[in-house]
Order: structure tokens, then sequence, then C-alpha cells
């Protein structure tokens, strides 16, 4: 099967245009340190049972962590979480220094953001490559929620309340 020429840049300008919630992913590594990146590719798979995923470069730094630890935590970011979004954005030695006070602790030893809209603590069902992506499935564990509006991302900028940010 022949895979038809596409320009990159442009199919990414046209991916955009789909609005996706923002999410921070986190893990912690085999010797305690603690693992997190911000993410825009969650998506539930199944209620029964209850299943998510998100998706990975298969290059990125993080993805020997994420395929050892066995557990994540996916946290959807609240509209006016942006800050938190461009913090694990960034590469840090340690990313949770900054925030000890709102990080707690959940199954599987994952860092859990007590302030976000919504968290899901998951176990790794399974991670599988597809294309220039790993996707991580995770059967949810637990979960929380709030009533907050959420943080949303379009045409590669941040959505706030209905403009851009």
């Amino acid at each position: 099967m022949s895979t038809p020429t596409v320009d990159s840049r442009d199919l990414r300008n046209a991916l955009g245009r789909f609005a996706t919630g923002v999410c921070v992913v986190t893990t912690r590594a085999d010797d305690g340190r603690k693992a997190a990146l911000t993410i825009n590719s969650f998506c539930s798979v199944s209620l029964d049972p209850p299943l998510v995923a998100w998706y990975l470069g298969d290059k990125a730094p993080s993805l020997p962590v994420f395929r050892k630890s066995g557990y994540f935590a996916v946290h959807v970011l609240a509209a006016d979480q942006q800050h938190l979004a461009n913090h694990f954005a960034r590469y840090s030695e340690d990313k949770f220094a900054p925030l000890s006070e709102r990080v707690q602790t959940g199954l599987g030893d994952v860092p859990v953001l007590g302030d976000a809209l919504a968290c899901f603590e998951c176990r790794t069902a399974s991670i599988v490559p597809y294309g220039d992506h790993v996707m991580i499935l995770g059967q949810v564990e637990r979960f929380s929620y709030g009533s907050e509006s959420p943080l949303l991302f379009h045409a590669g900028r941040y959505i706030e309340h209905g403009s851009t940010a």
C-alpha cells in the first residue's frame, strides 16, 4: 500500500481545526523520579471496561518511563490552568518541585495534581505503536472530576471561555 504525499505542516494546520482538551499525564519511574508532560491527544475508549487512551511520540524522552511504570494519571485541565499546561510542556529536571503542595500520591505511587478539572488514575493496559506515535491504553481504576470549564486548544492556541488566549 502506498502512502500519499502529504505536506505535514499543512496537515497539522488542518488537524488543528479540531478543538481538543488539554491534559497533563504523570507517572513515576522505577528510581522514584516523577515524570509528566502536557498532551492534547486524550480520549475515552470504553465504559465497560473503563478504558482511556492517549498518544505519545515514539521518540519522546519520557516514553521509556511510561513503558515501565505500569500506572499513569491523566489530568484534564480547567480553563484557568494554562500555566500548568505550559509548565509541564517545558523540559525541567524536576517539574514537580514548585508544585509540591498540590501534588498527592495516587495509585501505583503516581503523582496526582489535586486541583485538575478531572483526573483518571489508570493501570497501563497496553502500549501499541502507530506511525510515529504510540497509543497508551489505560484501565481507569479511580477518577474524580469538578464542574469548571475546560482548557481548550484550537489552531495552535489555548482557548478560554470562547476566545483565544
